[in-house]
């Protein structure tokens, strides 16, 4: 289990500013922007009332963090952040973003609804979608915010006519798990057992046919089939009685079902051992820092009303990122300079120094800075260029 060390608290990342509209909390960002290592991030999304806050909790191995609730009210609001170091993959930490509910009936706001579906899809290494009861066609139906990432969500900043803008999004997006939870049935198809996994695989099954309903149908199942390359499927039981269930954060492991308890530390160790580092397009691997300017630049497009774009963010990320990078190493530089050079000295030996703290800053800039997949810097003649005029 992971220990929540990085963090004793989640802090909100997103929520709603006094004008209604989002915007990514300075203290949240402050804390990505002390994490200069890898990140996985994993999300989860469902509706209201579901116990999303309960398995985020378990993945940060604590029994209380992120809110619970046992009332009909929506605990949490906006999106929500624990950092804690990856219990798996040394040098990594683990980004967990709880999500505020789906379908809250007092909130009554589906475009802020969809806009944090789609921040989370964007912000993830590995989205985890949360539902009660069964995969059925109204759970599907319920997963309608899936259908309309392509309306919400842009790859590339210019796509043609004829090309389809969901081709790239299998590539770019977070593998998908759903967890479904109180779950009774029996896993068989016929008489012959079944994993989870097949489960889920038959429940996005298509129809053959193209009349509307059949449409209708196979959209939100093609959307699931199409978008997301990893896909992986929990059902857990009911977790405790109805009474107990109103406690879960003081309920110990042994007053868990034992069921219920098998699946969610196997969901837990396949989260911990599947889930990637979260990269953007080219490959580029995001560190905190890096995913709180992520996280910067989407909600900005939300908030001016573009539709956010990979291309477009990653572009924006490499400006910052590279910015930063040129900063520190000129820091560096101006330090090695000060630390060895001591003057008066000879020219020649002045400028063998200068030339070994050269390098070293470019190695600093290096390992610091962020290629755009259009954009390879010519690292070493840019650095070349700063430190020579501005010392």
């Amino acid at each position: 289990m992971a220990c929540g060390g990085f963090m004793s608290a989640p802090v909100c990342l997103i929520e709603n500013d006094e004008n209604g509209k989002l915007h990514v909390n300075k203290k949240a960002k402050d804390i990505l922007d002390g994490i200069h290592e890898p990140v996985v991030v994993v999300s989860v999304v469902g509706l209201y009332r579901t116990g999303k806050s309960y398995l985020m909790n378990r993945l940060a191995g604590q029994q209380s963090g992120f809110a619970l609730g046992s009332t009909i009210e929506s605990k949490t609001k906006g999106i929500w952040m624990w950092c804690v170091p990856h219990p798996k993959k040394k040098g990594h930490t683990l980004v967990l973003l709880d999500t505020e509910g789906l379908g809250d009936v007092e909130k009554g706001d589906e475009k802020h609804d969809t806009w944090i579906f789609c921040l989370a899809v964007l912000l993830s290494s590995t989205l985890v979608y949360n539902s009660l009861g069964v995969i059925d066609n109204m759970a599907l139906e319920k997963l309608h915010y899936v259908t309309e990432l392509t309306e919400n969500i842009r790859v590339k900043a210019e796509v043609s006519q004829d090309e389809d803008g969901s081709t790239d999004f299998m590539r770019v997006f977070p593998s998908f798990v759903w967890a479904v939870r109180d779950f009774t049935l029996e896993l068989k198809r016929g008489d012959k057992l079944i994993t989870s996994d097949e489960y889920l695989e038959g429940s996005l099954k298509l129809k053959p046919g193209s009349s509307s309903q059949n449409e209708q149908y196979n959209l939100p199942r093609r959307c699931l089939r199409h978008f997301f390359a990893v896909k992986k499927c929990f059902v857990f039981p009911r977790p405790a009685s109805t009474q107990n269930m109103r406690k879960m954060e003081k309920l110990t492991e042994k007053e868990l079902d034992s069921e219920f308890l098998e699946q969610a530390n196997n969901f837990c160790c396949y989260i911990y051992n599947n889930s990637e580092p979260k990269t953007v397009t080219g490959g580029q691997t995001v560190t905190g820092t890096a995913l709180g300017n992520l996280a910067d630049v989407y909600v900005e497009a939300i908030r001016s009303g573009k539709v956010p774009c990979l291309e477009n963010a990653v572009v924006s990320l490499a400006k910052i990122q590279n910015v930063c990078a040129v900063e520190q190493a000129m820091k560096f530089y101006m330090n090695e300079m000060l630390s060895i050079a001591q003057l008066p000295m000879h020219l020649e030996e002045l400028s063998d120094i200068h030339k070994i703290a050269e390098k070293k800053a470019i190695e600093v800039f290096i390992t610091t800075s962020f290629n755009d997949i259009d954009q390879i810097y010519q690292k070493e003649l840019m650095v070349q260029y700063l430190l020579t005029n501005k010392t």
